[in-house]
């Protein structure tokens, strides 16, 4: 159950709680200024002062004897006590303050507690749901003076304690009397409780002119308030998702930072169940929270290898994606996240990925959301360079096939273009000329589909036409031209597709084992500078999948390569992308790619599978 600070204190004049001791008919000193209770509430007609008497008697009258007359006597008064209490609600209303009405009624807070201790009276659900509102009434969004803070803390502990299971002498009895168990009850209380509360919320909505004046109802505000001491309750999920998801018309209608605080640290150490779109909306209302859940997926998908199915499934499961399609700051939030892991670790493939696979993930759901999402493509990227936004955010799939080649030759313009302003205005070290360059990177990075239409575009072009398509390449594995090595790495890319393009040629055997060597070579290399394994490991597979040579052929120069190599794991991460890429319409594709994709794939679970018992046998 939920946590609350102790008993209820003895707050002056307000949050007396009732005990035998000092509640006696001989005793009833405390309500001897009945006079002044009286003349202070007849300037508001609204309430009946004989029958204000008539209640405080019997509220005294039913916390000093737990008898089963005292039981009877409750339950044959609880329909008139309900319309009492509806015309002391309408009286809180339609006071200005907490302070005004406890100046009017001093001895109100008495009279609520002392009904709220009654397990027959709150057993009901018509007088426990007009307590809870009256004690909503009196709840102060913002306390100015002593009175109404104390009010504030004893209104949560009696909201706490109603829905707990603390020992309480008196209360316990009634329920042993009743019949039902005190959990049970407990539980009972609290349902009814959070049910009230909900029904509540829908009925908040405030106008303009509540703002600067006591609403009619209770606010959202006030509700958050009172429920920071429940929230860890989980039958209480369904009123914090009504919370989460309320529209915010006015300044009562925010949230409590104490409830959005709470509910943030408590969500992930308690397992809280929340309903996505109030998941959502807790993100939306805490940002540190926000940007846990990002760090935590980027940690858990980072720390062990996840094929690109599991990956795209796990992010998905997140419903980050969806959070930063529904709210654009959401987006720029995260995004920050992976620009700063990013700058730190711009070779890390698995990163990337993750990275890669969340962007295609939101570009889906931000699909879904089109036309009615209110912002532009340009608000969630703002760093990036304007000239590149149309290229990259362009799907292949919104142009001709046709149309692929000569969009990316004037990308791969563009961005040659940006790095050669770095280089020339400060050779390399301009801070201003660094940033363009890093976010033109970081856009390419997360538009990785592009990339992969360069790769595939390489399998069937000639000498002509690959020198944009490589830089493009070269430039998406080293963006920083670290130590001025782009020339070299140049070099090694337009080898690596040389050697490729030769041995995807041959039709017979024996295939050149001199240009296989130099491949493997490349692929293994390891002094500096040395081109990305991953660079020319996705050069092969796509060569393998879409090149016109027979797929046995194909098949035998993959698994050379991959068995000298030592990339099993990589290739199949290669190859599975790929496919991932070419069913969600990336990439151009036919049922024949499909075929050699799914045998080129047995083929490297074969090979892995032998190199696992391999091991294994010489262990």
């Amino acid at each position: 159950m939920c946590h609350c600070d102790g008993r209820t204190s003895y707050l002056t004049d307000f949050s007396h709680r009732p005990c035998k001791a000092a509640w006696t008919s001989s005793q009833m000193t405390d309500l001897e200024p009945v006079s002044k209770f009286q003349q202070a509430a007849e300037p508001h007609s609204l309430l009946n002062v004989q029958e204000m008497q008539f209640w405080l008697d019997k509220a005294v009258a039913w916390g000093e004897a737990d008898s089963p007359h005292t039981q009877k006597d409750t339950c044959l008064h609880l329909n008139r006590l309900g319309n009492f209490l509806q015309q002391l609600l309408i009286y809180i209303n339609n006071m200005s303050s907490t302070a005004e009405t406890m100046k009017k009624l001093p001895f109100l807070g008495q009279f609520l507690g002392r009904l709220c201790w009654n397990p027959c009276v709150t057993a009901g659900d018509t007088s426990r749901g007009l307590l809870l509102q009256c004690l909503l009434g009196l709840y102060s969004e913002h306390p100015r003076n002593p009175v109404e803070r104390k009010a504030n803390q004893w209104i949560r502990k009696v909201l706490c304690q109603l829905a707990t299971d603390e020992d309480d002498a008196p209360a316990q009895a009634l329920i042993r009397h009743m019949g039902v168990p005190a959990k049970e009850y407990h539980l009972k209380v609290l349902k009814k409780m959070v049910t009230r509360l909900q029904e509540n919320i829908g009925q908040s909505s405030c106008s303009q002119s509540c703002i600067d004046q006591r609403c009619s109802r209770h606010s959202t505000l006030a509700t958050s308030e009172v429920c920071v001491p429940l929230v860890t309750c989980p039958e209480t999920s369904p009123l914090i998702c009504a919370l989460l998801q309320q529209p915010v018309t006015c300044v009562r209608e925010a949230l409590s930072e104490d409830f959005i605080d709470t509910l943030s640290s408590a969500h992930p150490s308690y397992g809280l169940s929340l309903e996505e779109q109030a998941r959502i909306s807790l993100w939306y209302h805490s940002l540190p929270s926000l940007e846990e859940a990002v760090l935590s997926l980027l940690e858990s998908l980072t720390a062990t290898w996840s094929s690109p199915l599991k990956l795209e499934q796990e992010v998905t499961k997140s419903l980050l994606p969806k959070a930063c399609a529904q709210h654009c700051l959401m987006f720029l939030v995260a995004n920050d996240i992976f620009r700063s892991i990013l700058r730190q670790a711009e070779g890390n493939q698995s990163v990337r990925c993750v990275i890669q696979t969340f962007t295609r993930c939101f570009w889906r759901e931000l699909a879904l959301l089109q036309p009615r999402t209110s912002a532009s493509l340009k608000a969630f990227f703002p760093q990036s360079p304007p000239g590149l936004l149309t290229h990259l955010l362009t799907m292949p799939s919104e142009m001709p096939q046709e149309a692929w080649k000569n969009h990316l030759k004037s990308l791969s313009s563009s961005l040659q273009r940006l790095t050669e302003e770095e280089e020339r205005d400060g050779d390399g070290t301009s801070t201003r000329g660094h940033h363009t360059v890093f976010e033109a990177w970081f856009l390419l990075v997360q538009c990785a589909h592009w990339v992969q239409v360069a790769v595939q575009l390489l399998v069937t072009s000639g000498p002509e036409d690959c020198g944009p398509l490589l830089w493009l390449l070269t430039f998406y594995h080293h963006p920083t031209n670290r130590w001025h090595h782009r020339t070299l790495q140049l070099e090694q890319a337009n080898e690596a597709w040389d050697h490729l393009r030769t041995i995807f040629s041959v039709l017979t055997d024996p295939l050149p084992v001199g240009r296989l060597q130099s491949l493997i070579g490349l692929l293994s290399a390891r002094q500096m500078p040395s081109l990305a394994s991953s660079l020319t490991l996705n050069l092969l597979i796509d060569f393998a999948v879409f090149s016109q040579i027979p797929l046995s052929n194909s098949t035998e120069i993959l698994k050379k390569v991959v068995d000298q190599s030592g990339l099993f794991d990589e290739a199949a991460c290669v190859l599975s992308s790929l496919q991932l890429r070419l069913n969600e319409g990336s990439c151009s594709s036919s049922d024949r790619v499909h075929l050699r994709i799914k045998e080129l794939q047995k083929t490297l679970t074969h090979m892995q599978a032998q190199q696992t018992a391999h091991t294994i046998h010489n262990r």
